[in-house]
């Protein structure tokens, strides 16, 4: 339990960085790619709060799966288009197969997304061992990003989002398969 009260702390401080970027950045010099990244991220953020938090969420996992579902094709079309990274589709298709794989039947946690109750494994372990390898190398790779720094305004706030979301999504994949 002191795990996941942790995590939702470090997951929950987030969401400032993300809303800053959002209401500071010049996104007509930045770009709308990055806009809508800075968007993702904060949605994606609030999700992990949901899922890790033992108290649970005020939407039901239903809503978080139609939520996850399009913000994951959004950007898959759009890294398809060629506008923005793949990273946030992918990360939004494996939330989107954690809320999915996850068992929600019983009243452990009615219909609320939280994932800490779960006492089951998630269907598809493979699945979420290969995603969790993804977000660790993907983690540690924007960590050597944060810690070089970046010129650019807001890169390297989003490259400690982008490790810490990394690391903690690697960790709840891979504690959820084992």
């Amino acid at each position: 339990m002191a795990v996941d009260w942790v995590l939702t702390v470090v997951f929950a401080a987030l969401v400032l960085p993300c809303v800053l970027r959002l209401v500071r950045l010049d996104y007509a010099r930045l770009g709308h790619g990055v806009r809508h990244g800075d968007l993702a991220e904060l949605l994606l953020v609030v999700a992990m709060v949901a899922m890790v938090s033992p108290v649970g969420g005020p939407i039901p996992a239903a809503g978080w799966q139609a939520v996850l579902a399009l913000t994951a094709g959004w950007f898959a079309v759009a890294w398809w288009r060629a506008r923005a990274c793949a990273h946030h589709a992918l990360s939004a298709a494996a939330m989107f197969y954690m809320v999915t794989a996850m068992r929600h039947g019983g009243m452990d946690h009615g219909p609320w997304l939280t994932m800490s109750t779960m006492d089951a494994r998630l269907a598809l372990p493979l699945v979420a061992v290969a995603a969790a390898g993804y977000f660790v190398v993907d983690a540690a790779w924007s960590g050597v990003l944060a810690v070089r720094g970046s010129p650019v305004v807001g890169q390297a706030s989003r490259a400690v989002c982008r490790t810490t979301m990394g690391a903690g999504m690697g960790y709840m994949l891979l504690a959820s398969a084992l």
